[in-house]
């Protein structure tokens, strides 16, 4: 169950209770956290690999007519499907087993919680991926970064049977993208597509190992596109999602969506456990561009401001402007409320105040926090971005430096 707050949402303090207005500042995604998102793979602990067997979503009915070929599908499946790989996961926790010696007598003789017994056990997932680029020798494979997290070995094995040891390049948090290197031979590749011209209702096909069912594939459309993290229920994500309804399962991260042409448009990611044909995936553009980070130098940095933030509406104008409490006096209708600013971040040293209200940046109209983290997210590390904002009915300009985004918070 994901509980991050959202983006540039970094700090709360849990010892005070918000107002309601501000509550919803700071909580406006996860709203739709009791939904039940759900990865579409990860770590299964060995004693627990039978509740793996309990499906999290439903798959719905073949499309009746393809674009002009009624085999279209099929013909995906040969021409791409060798390249999807099943990615199994391992890792090693050790566990305070502190529910065991609880009891006086324990406590006597081992004290505080650090000195128990700790009790070592290995946790297994398998998820999907795809082979994005071969060589004579070698390949890159483009998979979820909570496929492979904290992983101790990760083993790629091929449609063909194949199996080889994975090496990790580097995996980004913030947008769920990892890639692995494997040393083979006679590699296929897929090709990538253009996610940026998605539109809703086009042809999907998922390929994928749901549920250790390897080599499964299943079909539907384009749902809609743009979804936010906050939207889907993902609020400590980076990402605007594709949603679909190819049926998608957990085994399926990583794995491919595709278009009736056989390339990429997305890498299937979650899904929002107990409903039906509702799917998301990352946009295969964004994919790519963490991926080509990731490769090159290991890691990715995002650019943030250090805010939090909500649309303002004419009704949450109201709720602020008649609590006394609040400390603030809105004259708008609109823009982006800043709720709290990160001390030390760069909207702080920039002179941004919780209570401004947004209404450019970077000469770009923005009237919600998607289109404001957008911005941020397209800018560069030190590089000024221009802020006009509202500020007790008065205007303002500022200049703002994107920092790198603090990973450990």
């Amino acid at each position: 169950m994901l509980n991050k707050d959202s983006h540039d949402n970094l700090s709360k303090n849990s010892s005070q209770q918000p107002k309601p207005w501000r509550k919803k500042a700071m909580n406006l995604s996860l709203l739709l956290v009791g939904s039940g998102m759900t990865f579409a793979g990860g770590y299964i602990a060995q004693n627990q690999q039978q509740i793996a067997n309990i499906a999290v979503g439903s798959a719905k009915a073949a499309p009746l007519v393809a674009p002009s070929d009624s085999n279209y599908v099929t013909n995906v499946v040969k021409n791409v499907g060798s390249a999807v790989v099943r990615i199994d996961a391992s890792r090693t926790v050790n566990r305070r087993a502190s529910s065991e010696f609880s009891d006086p007598f324990f406590q006597r003789f081992f004290g505080s919680q650090s000195q128990l017994p700790s009790r070592r056990r290995v946790e297994q997932g398998t998820g999907s991926g795809f082979i994005i680029k071969a060589d004579g020798s070698s390949g890159e494979i483009l998979t979820n970064a909570h496929v492979v997290d904290g992983a101790d070995t990760v083993r790629v094995t091929l449609k063909d049977g194949r199996s080889f040891q994975g090496k990790v390049m580097g995996k980004d948090a913030l947008t769920d993208v990892a890639v692995i290197k494997i040393q083979a031979n006679n590699l296929p590749a897929m090709s990538l597509g253009n996610s940026d011209r998605l539109e809703p209702g086009e042809w999907a096909i998922a390929i994928g190992n749901p549920l250790g069912l390897d080599n499964t594939v299943t079909t539907g459309i384009i749902s809609a596109t743009g979804r936010s993290s906050n939207q889907i229920g993902a609020p400590d994500k980076r990402v605007n999602y594709i949603q679909t309804d190819a049926a998608i399962n957990p085994g399926n991260s990583g794995g491919p969506l595709l278009n009736a042409s056989g390339e990429v448009i997305g890498m299937n990611t979650a899904i929002i456990q107990g409903a039906q044909g509702i799917g998301f995936a990352i946009p295969i553009n964004t994919a790519q561009r963490i991926a080509s980070q990731l490769i090159s130098t290991g890691k990715v940095e995002h650019p943030y401001l250090g805010i939090q933030m909500v649309g303002l509406t004419p009704e949450l104008k109201q709720n602020i402007n008649s609590d006394p409490n609040s400390g603030f006096n809105i004259t708008e209708d609109k823009g982006v409320l800043v709720a709290k600013v990160v001390p030390n971040s760069p909207a702080a040293k920039a002179g941004i105040k919780a209570g401004d209200v947004i209404s450019k940046l970077n000469g770009q109209q923005v009237s919600d926090p998607n289109a404001l983290q957008k911005i941020v997210e397209d800018s560069q590390i030190g590089k000024n971005l221009s802020v006009e904002l509202r500020r007790n009915g008065q205007s303002v300009s500022l200049a703002v430096q994107p920092g790198a985004f603090p990973t450990q918070m």
